[in-house]
This record gives C-alpha cells, structure tokens and sequence, in this order.
C-alpha cells in the first residue's frame, strides 16, 4: 500500500513551510500520500495540538506516519522523537505534543533519532520541521526500520493531564479546546450514551477506572456563571441562539450555542474550569 504522513501543525498556509515540508518528503520517498489532518493549530500551542492529535489518529489506516510540527523550542536542547504505537508511527519534537495518544497504549515504542544520516545535509536552527522531522518521515514512508533511526529511550516529555475529577456528586473539568465554530470542548470524556438516557463516562487521558453512569435529564453543567440543565444529543434540539450542553462527536462533554459561538458567548479560555452537579450517581464515581 501506499505509504500515508498525515501532517498536523501550526505553519498555516500563507507561507510556502508547509509545501517545503513535502517536497523534501517527495525527494526521499516519491511514492509517498500526503493528508493534511490541519496547519490551523494556533501558535506554539503544544496542548491544542495534542488533543487535536488524539482526537483524530484513530480515523486513519494502521501505518499512517504521523508528522506533528508545533515546535516552541525549535533550536534549543530538545530532543527529536520518533514513537511507535498502536499501529502508527508518530514524528514530532519531544515536547509533549504526542502525551495523549501514547497515554492511550500500554506499549509503544521511542526512538531518539540521532542518526544524522536521516536528516537534510544542513540543519537550520530555525526550521526543523523541515530539515529533521520531514526527512525521518520520509525515510519511514521508505521502509526504514525504526531503530535504524537512533537509539531507544524511555522517558518522552508528558504533558500534565487535563482537570478531571469528582467531587460527592460533582464531575470537575476543564476547558480543553476551543473548535472553529466556537464550541467549547471540556475534559469531561469519554462519554457515550447508555440505556435509558443516561451517559457512561470512561475518563480518558492515562486513567482506566471502570465506567461511571449519571443521568443526562438532571445532571447541570455549570460554565462561567451560566448552567444548563440536562446534556442534549444534538444542537438541534436547542433553539437558535440557545446554549447547549451535548457530547461531541469525539466522545468529549461540550457547551455549544445553535447556530452561533459558546466561547464568545460566555468569554471562557482553554484551561477554565467547568462542573457538572448531578442529581445522582447510576453508579459509584471512580
């Protein structure tokens, strides 16, 4: 099959950084599948890249080489990293940027790539997603053999977990992500729907106690200031212009307006923190 890099970063595309990034790949590997998972990742935010990282690898064929750029310490002491896990394979620099898909696997692999053999011939200070990260790419789109690469190390940079906890018969969480149509994304997940309209919720992020119920009619998220009652299934079963509790698509809690923005309505941040008060446990709380 033809090998696929899924390039996920904050260049943006009014600059040629992107375009250089696969044509460095292409000189390596010319058989090579380029997607664009996203370059709209705000600047330097390791964070945002990371939940965006999570939330879509899983989407993409077993092999997919994932090629992550947001790199605020481009230049200094920062090691490279190249990770194997689940079936994918993952190159970024060891920021952090990978914590919450490797958090997800029990085994996973990384590599310093020390082998300078793999990189361009001249390595700007300035520009290693295309002299570094791009070539290791490429010469794993090739076949390389991962510890071809460099050497094996244990100790990738982990970001600290998202806020998620209880608290008598409240869920506590956070803002985690702010989407394009203004979305609010909490910490609060996974959740799926259960029988009899209540939501199972597995926390996510390196936590695996067993799945806790609560009932979707009264629990009441509060977010600065405001509370909604009861978490709705679509954005359609709210007015225009109302807020609105549901899950996402990605399994996370989120505070969405119909037809309109929740962060500029309620002014909130990544990192704010949000509640949910509940009538009820249908199970114990982990």
């Amino acid at each position: 099959m033809q090998p696929v890099i899924a390039l996920l970063t904050d260049f943006g595309l009014a600059d040629g950084y992107v375009g250089v990034m696969k044509g460095v790949m292409l000189g390596i590997h010319s058989q090579t599948r380029f997607i664009d998972v996203t370059h709209a990742i705000e600047p330097q935010n390791v964070r945002q890249a990371a939940f965006t990282l999570l939330t879509t690898y899983r989407y993409f064929p077993h092999g997919t080489i994932f090629l992550v750029v947001v790199d605020p310490g481009v230049g200094s002491e920062r090691r490279p990293l190249v990770a194997s896990a689940g079936g994918y394979l993952f190159v970024a620099p060891d920021n952090g940027v990978l914590s919450y898909v490797l958090d997800e696997w029990d085994e996973a692999t990384f590599i310093e790539p020390t082998e300078e053999r793999f990189h361009l011939p001249e390595v700007s200070s300035t520009f290693h997603g295309r002299d570094i990260f791009a070539p290791l790419a490429a010469n794993l789109a090739a076949n390389v053999p991962l510890h071809a690469l460099g050497f094996v190390i244990t100790d990738p940079v982990r970001l600290p977990a998202p806020l998620l906890e209880t608290s008598g018969e409240r869920i506590i969480g956070e803002v985690l992500h702010i989407d394009h149509f203004g979305n609010v994304v909490t910490s609060i997940g996974t959740c799926r729907w259960a029988e009899g309209g209540g939501i199972a919720l597995t926390p996510r992020f390196n936590r695996q106690p067993r799945a806790v119920t609560f009932d979707a009619a009264t629990a009441e998220v509060q977010v600065a200031g405001q509370s909604l009652v009861g978490v709705r299934r679509t954005y359609a079963e709210a007015e225009s212009g109302e807020l609105v509790a549901i899950i996402g698509s990605s399994g996370f809690l989120e505070i969405a307006v119909n037809r309109g923005s929740a962060a500029s309505r309620l002014g909130v941040n990544a990192g704010d923190r949000i509640e949910v008060r509940l009538q009820a446990w249908a199970e114990a709380p982990f």
